[in-house]
């Protein structure tokens, strides 16, 4: 039985992985390091902030430091709020499936992305009040595809319940993702993991339960249906 739904954010709710990708390779060319659209896709998507920089600093073998990261991460998340303010970034039909699933999932979000730019697009699009939990990138210290973050909002789903005699359990939670490393954090959650194919092909995302090219053409009924068959 399909109890909730754990969406991951750039890719699924929010068209903002290219601004993410244009954002990351200004601020790393402001240190001398250029970030292809290829390697970004490739090699980057699905990690937060913090997890980019780093491993951008390591390729081109450049010291790390906790000051230096959080240096550039802030430096990142200016300019991208700054984007944020002038563009509408969400994807066409989410405000109205997320409405939807409101009605029969307890709904919750899973991302790398920064808290103060969640909070903000889902503000935007008017569909705050439908998530009861955020975990954001503040809030874990093992980002995708460790499965922490997913954990974290089950406890904290379960804690926010007014039904102790029956706790939310990993296997009746669906995750929604656009990157390996996140099918991966939900699956290694023991959740069932739905992939969009947004930022990668069909054939990337395999690993995934079930595989959509947009999120507005899920029928939530079949795919309960088809992934919690009864008897």
């Amino acid at each position: 039985m399909l109890r909730a739904i754990f969406f991951d954010f750039d890719g699924v709710l929010a068209d903002s992985e290219p601004i993410h990708f244009a954002m990351l390779q200004r601020v790393l060319g402001e240190v001398g390091i250029f970030l292809s659209k290829e390697e970004y896709y490739s090699s980057y998507l699905g990690y937060d902030d913090r997890g980019c920089f780093e491993a951008a600093l390591t390729a081109h073998g450049r010291p790390i430091s906790p000051p230096v990261i959080a240096d550039l991460v802030s430096r990142k998340a200016r300019v991208f709020l700054d984007h944020l303010k002038r563009h509408t970034v969400m994807y066409p039909g989410i405000p109205e499936f997320v409405r939807e699933a409101a009605t029969r999932y307890r709904l919750a979000i899973v991302s790398g992305a920064l808290r103060q730019e969640i909070e903000f697009i889902l503000e935007q699009a008017g569909i705050r009040k439908e998530f009861e939990h955020i975990t954001s990138a503040e809030d874990v210290t093992r980002g995708k595809p460790h499965p922490e973050g997913f954990l974290l909002a089950l406890t904290a789903l379960n804690q926010r319940s007014l039904d102790a005699s029956s706790p939310l359990r990993a296997e009746e939670c669906l995750v929604i993702e656009d990157s390996i490393p996140g099918i991966r954090a939900g699956t290694a959650a023991g959740m069932r993991v739905l992939a969009v194919t947004t930022s990668h092909g069909r054939e990337d995302l395999r690993e995934a339960d079930w595989i959509t090219t947009s999120l507005s053409a899920v029928d939530l009924g079949e795919l309960e249906r088809d992934l919690w068959p009864i008897g």
